[in-house]
């Protein structure tokens, strides 16, 4: 059975992937901060015996290092990092930078998605299968301008990040292991637009990339579509 990952599991896009693996038999290891408030995830769990909840804040070393001794022995196929935030100002019409919501962003997208995938490097390397290290994120390009200070923190830690993953691509080569950067179009979720594509058509798209993957493209940004980004 191949084993996967996810981080942000408890909605949205994680949530979906948790989903849609576990229906073609994967192994999932579902992340997020609170399990106990995880509803959805729960039901998941009376359904799918191949299903286990964890606790992970990944901007907590602690949290990373209780669930990297939890799961010291096991291998991973995939490793998803999906967990993130998107912070708005507080009021409406705010255009000043509000920099406590621009370092956590950072903090959560950048440095807490960098600081799980080096963790749990040996996991993904012991794998028979698969080994791979795939990051939600999203291109700088006319696809997601920078209109409000509200776009300028998410978009400055996934520029940021897509740099990090790029720099470990290269680092990584030498083990074998392949870093995917996939970008999952505008999706319909709590932190997406109130139009756009479905969440379960976007995760279905991301599911083909992934499954396509080689390792002349590790370090590469992809849409949901297939399409290369740059």
């Amino acid at each position: 059975m191949k084993r996967i990952l996810v981080t942000g599991s408890n909605r949205g896009i994680g949530l979906e992937f948790t989903r849609q693996f576990l229906e073609t038999g994967w192994r999932v290891y579902a992340t997020c901060r609170r399990p106990a408030e995880a509803k959805s995830l729960h039901t998941l769990t009376s359904l799918h015996s191949s299903l286990s909840i964890h606790r992970l804040d990944i901007t907590l070393q602690e949290d990373i290092s209780n669930l990297c001794q939890e799961l010291k022995d096991i291998s991973l196929d995939i490793l998803l990092n999906n967990a993130g935030v998107y912070f708005k100002n507080p009021r409406e019409g705010d255009t000043g930078i509000h920099y406590d919501n621009w370092l956590r962003t950072l903090q959560v997208n950048t440095l807490g998605t960098v600081r799980v995938t080096e963790e749990f490097l040996e996991n993904i390397e012991t794998s028979v299968g698969t080994h791979l290290v795939v990051v939600i994120s999203s291109p700088m390009d006319t696809i997601t301008p920078v209109y409000t200070p509200e776009n300028i923190y998410y978009q400055s830690s996934k520029a940021a990040l897509n740099v990090s993953m790029q720099g470990l691509a290269a680092a990584l080569l030498q083990r074998n292991i392949g870093v995917l950067l996939l970008y999952p179009g505008r999706v319909m979720t709590r932190m997406g637009p109130e139009k756009g594509i479905p969440v379960r058509e976007s995760v279905y798209g991301m599911r083909q990339v992934i499954k396509n993957f080689s390792m002349d493209k590790s370090g590469s940004l992809f849409h949901y579509n297939g399409k290369e980004l740059t």
